[in-house]
């Protein structure tokens, strides 16, 4: 008999327990469980039996979905803002300079890592530092409810660009030029009509699962085949569909497979090594340079006439270092431009950086709540068409998120208060939709606390229904909302009881739940139409 399915089995038990377990404890700790898994990783690296190369093929199928998935929810318009394309490109050209120019004085003090660096490798060194992680970011801004929020898409087209110049880096460094080939991909923009089609027939289930795998991964291989890199390609694929009606539904559908596969990526990040104290030194010094990264985001935000909001939020966001940088000093080690223990040196400052990062993102709207005058001292007085304050006018009910839930609400409340309603959405081709239906609903992010010291002046606001779809951007809401003074009327969605009972604690006076109420109401809507079908 075969027993070497239970030595697998228990090999794959061992990271997925030590995963789960530090993921558990750095949820515990406030912190997001992805932190928990680089240092679940740090603790596997001393064991032989990790199956690495799984571990990798996952990673890398977790890339490519969350890639994916973003293609999914761009907007083109929106990287084409000079905030996006312009901050990017000023702000790694400093941040090369300024990191390679630190790095040069740091071989002054004789550091033997550093020891008798040239230009180029500190010039090396700060490129790879200058990229802030997508993984990361994206993970973050989905545990938040915030990935559809302004300061969301500024972050997520920031580290698109930031992505197109790691291909360009990559084609140039390693001399592998798209082949001739590349140029059939212009075929696929006449085949869009063709996979809106092919959207249409899959249904629901299992069918719709299989083609967003296909297109993600089918994008993938396609671009590799003619010397391009394949996250590129799935990243495409993602928004030649984007604009289809089912393409938000497709990215929830796929949510868990990326989260699983993702697992596979910070892992690897954790098993590069058991670092040596130099090491740890040298991560630990280039670790607060992300303080840089972050004051040059800000700054430049500034300058494009971002709010003091938007800029703070999508500057703690992007206050990381990417796995691209991995990438990058393992291209310099292979061309022996580098030496090789960079990589492990690189791998702890990425992991000490999403720490750091995980504990600002959760503080960022408190901390601009908390030093908002200050901040917005040094804002431009232009105000950007798609970054201003949102204003209710006269309204007294506000339905804040206009999702399905969010919509019936606000037609079930519209005969009772007429023009007296409003509907905010966080998402702008939500607010288009809406708005094309002849409803009143505004752009606007509910988490802002200048847009409810505005409400609260006004005094007209008496009831506000949160129907948003995460429960963390809920309670971050409430938060905000009892901070700011509101004392009106507040009723919530939930999904779980354990829900309900934290939202109550938390000052909402109505807290509806999504799968107890909605039988009862079918009922209720059931027997009312039973009985006037009988008279």
């Amino acid at each position: 008999m075969d027993f070497a399915w239970v030595a697998l089995a228990l090999n794959d038990l061992l990271w997925i327990g030590v995963a789960f377990a530090f993921g558990l404890i750095a949820k515990r700790f406030g912190l997001p469980p992805l932190v928990g898994f680089l240092i679940a990783g740090f603790v596997l690296s001393s064991q032989s039996n990790i199956d690495e190369s799984l571990l990798k093929k996952m990673a890398d199928l977790g890339i490519t979905l969350l890639l994916f998935t973003i293609g999914l929810k761009i907007h083109l318009k929106n990287i084409l803002r000079p905030q996006v394309w312009a901050v990017t490109l000023i702000h790694t050209s400093l941040v090369v300079l300024l990191i390679g120019a630190l790095v040069l004085l740091l071989a002054l003090t004789g550091l033997t890592l550093v020891a008798g660096f040239s230009v180029q490798q500190a010039a090396l060194l700060g490129f790879a530092l200058s990229f802030s992680s997508t993984v990361f970011v994206v993970k973050a801004l989905e545990e938040k409810g915030e990935i559809d929020s302004l300061h969301g898409r500024l972050a997520i087209g920031i580290l698109i660009i930031q992505d197109i110049l790691a291909v360009i880096f990559l084609a140039a460094s390693t001399g592998k030029v798209p082949s001739v080939w590349a140029l059939t991909l212009l075929l696929l923009i006449p085949c869009r009509p063709v996979l809106f089609k092919i959207f249409d027939w899959v249904g629901r289930g299992e069918l719709l699962i299989l083609y967003g795998l296909l297109l993600a991964i089918g994008g993938a291989e396609i671009f590799e085949l003619v010397g391009i890199k394949g996250d590129l390609g799935a990243l495409i694929l993602g928004v030649m569909i984007a604009s289809h009606r089912k393409a938000e539904e497709l990215v929830k559908t796929m949510l868990g497979f990326k989260d699983l596969f993702l697992l596979g990526f910070f892992l690897s990040v954790g098993l590069s090594g058991v670092p040596g104290s130099e090491t740890i030194w040298m991560a630990c010094l280039l670790t607060p340079l992300i303080l840089l990264k972050g004051g040059l985001f800000y700054s430049l935000f500034l300058k494009f006439n971002l709010r003091a909001r938007t800029s703070l939020l999508s500057t703690i966001n992007l206050s990381n270092y990417s796995e691209f940088g991995l990438i990058v000093i393992a291209i310099g080690v292979t061309n022996a431009w580098i030496e090789e223990q960079w990589l492990l040196v690189l791998a702890l400052a990425i992991s000490f950086s999403f720490v750091i990062s995980a504990m600002l993102s959760a503080q960022a709207n408190n901390l601009y709540t908390r030093y908002r005058r200050i901040l917005k001292k040094n804002q431009s007085d232009k105000r950007l068409p798609y970054d201003q304050l949102v204003d209710l006018g006269k309204a007294k009910v506000a339905v804040i998120g206009m999702g399905a839930v969010g919509t019936g609400a606000y037609d079930q409340l519209l005969s009772m208060h007429q023009n007296a309603i409003v509907g905010i959405d966080i998402n702008a081709q939500t607010v288009a939709n809406q708005v094309s239906e002849q409803r009143h609903v505004i752009l606007g992010d509910p988490s802002d606390a200048d847009f409810w010291d505005r409400v609260n002046q006004s005094k007209d606001l008496e009831l506000v229904l949160l129907t948003l779809p995460t429960f963390n951007a809920t309670m971050a809401v409430v938060e905000m909302l009892k901070e700011s003074g509101y004392t009106g009327q507040i009723a919530a969605t939930a999904k779980f009881e354990d829900e309900m009972n934290e939202l109550l604690q938390a000052g909402v006076d109505t807290v509806f739940n999504m799968h107890t109420e909605a039988g009862a109401g079918f009922a209720a809507h059931a027997m009312t139409q039973g009985t006037s079908q009988k008279t």
